[in-house]
């Protein structure tokens, strides 16, 4: 299907925290909104991007220079029920779409959610500009609109997940193990994941207790914002690692922070992070290196990591842990997406080294 849209000329610009502007038009809502401004490399998965709930809180930027050539398909493909950016910066706006799926064009469905975009902008020297001084806070402004001086909220200091996570427990039978998601955020492809392989799946809220609930693993999901923030989550993983008999657990980006937490470990914030479909990681048991889709903002401190925990996947681009794993106890997490959604699906395997665990478990 062919899709047009007129972007219309409302102009505007992206003021960044540090003072520095990048000017545009805006698309989508047309209104101000403000977010933390962060960058995305990946040339394809726009849609899975804006609904990603890792990027809540976010203005979400493309590096791709062309952005809406395909549209937006049907909601089934999202990665959540809704857009989760605060706004999207691009270069430059695809004003015909076509794609045998697509229901809209890129314009519109920001329209239709409410959500504001700026297209013309010099994405090259922005994307420069954040890898230089890192990722700062920014808004989305109307050249029309009079909304005063520069004041910013700080999504990382909030409690992201909370607004992501749902809010009862949902199951998804399977024949094979029952897998409780902590939900702090969870990509739908994740629990796609789980169910091919045949699991049945219990999607828990990220505070719930686990006083009242049958199942074989606990895998940790992906979510927004500071794992710090996470406290009711990390409390109760801790309490589920030191139970007598411990059930197999893993963890999967923000899961992997939580883990290491829980542990006993810290994280720290990455100057700007990693957000693309091309992060080479390397497994340190095997020696084999796997392309991996990343979003993350916070990684993991090698050298607090506590006895009987080893580094188990590292970055190749700047040797951040990508990874960790027990030494004996049934404990493993990814920072990278095994999902991918979009990007490479070279790490799929995660989720069959962890079901084995599982399996040997019950």
């Amino acid at each position: 299907m062919i899709l047009t849209t007129s972007n219309g000329d409302t102009p505007g610009y992206l003021e960044l925290q540090d003072g520095s502007i990048f000017r545009g038009k805006l698309f989508g809502s047309r209104e101000s909104t403000d977010g933390e401004v962060v960058f995305n490399t990946g040339m394809v998965g726009y849609v899975e991007s804006l609904t990603d709930p890792s990027y809540r809180g976010q203005i979400l930027t493309f590096t791709y220079p062309l952005i809406g050539n395909y549209g937006v398909c049907d909601r089934e493909l999202f990665e959540s029920g809704n857009v989760q950016v605060k706004g999207a910066v691009v270069s430059s706006l695809s004003e015909q779409c076509s794609h045998w799926e697509a229901v809209s064009s890129l314009d519109e469905f920001l329209g239709n959610e409410g959500i504001t975009g700026i297209e013309g902008v010099d994405t090259r020297a922005l994307t420069k500009h954040l890898r230089q001084k890192g990722t700062m806070l920014g808004r989305i402004v109307r050249e029309d609109d009079d909304i005063g001086p520069f004041n910013v909220e700080d999504p990382s200091l909030k409690d992201l997940v909370s607004e992501v996570s749902p809010d009862k427990v949902r199951v998804t039978k399977g024949e094979g193990a029952r897998i409780a998601l902590i939900d702090c955020g969870a990509k739908r492809s994740i629990e796609r994941s789980l169910l091919e392989r045949g699991c049945s799946v219990i999607n828990v809220p990220y505070d719930h207790p686990f006083t009242d609930l049958e199942y074989d693993g606990v895998l940790i999901s992906n979510g927004p914002g500071d794992p710090m923030m996470c406290r009711k989550t990390i409390a109760n993983v801790k309490r589920l690692m030191e139970m007598d008999d411990p059930p197999p657990m893993a963890g999967i980006c923000l899961g992997n922070q939580i883990m290491a937490l829980a542990a006993g470990g810290s994280t720290y914030k990455l100057p700007f992070g990693h957000r693309s479909q091309n992060q080479p990681c390397k497994d340190l048991v095997t020696g084999r290196c796997v392309i991996t889709s990343q979003n993350h903002g916070y990684a993991v401190e090698t050298s607090s990591l506590p006895d009987g925990w080893r580094e188990w996947y590292r970055n190749l681009n700047d040797s951040t842990v990508e990874g960790i794993r027990h030494e004996t106890l049934p404990f493993m997490a990814v920072q990278f997406h095994p999902e991918a959604s979009p990007g490479p699906t070279d790490a799929s395997g995660f989720f069959d080294t962890f079901l084995e665990v599982v399996s040997n478990d019950r």
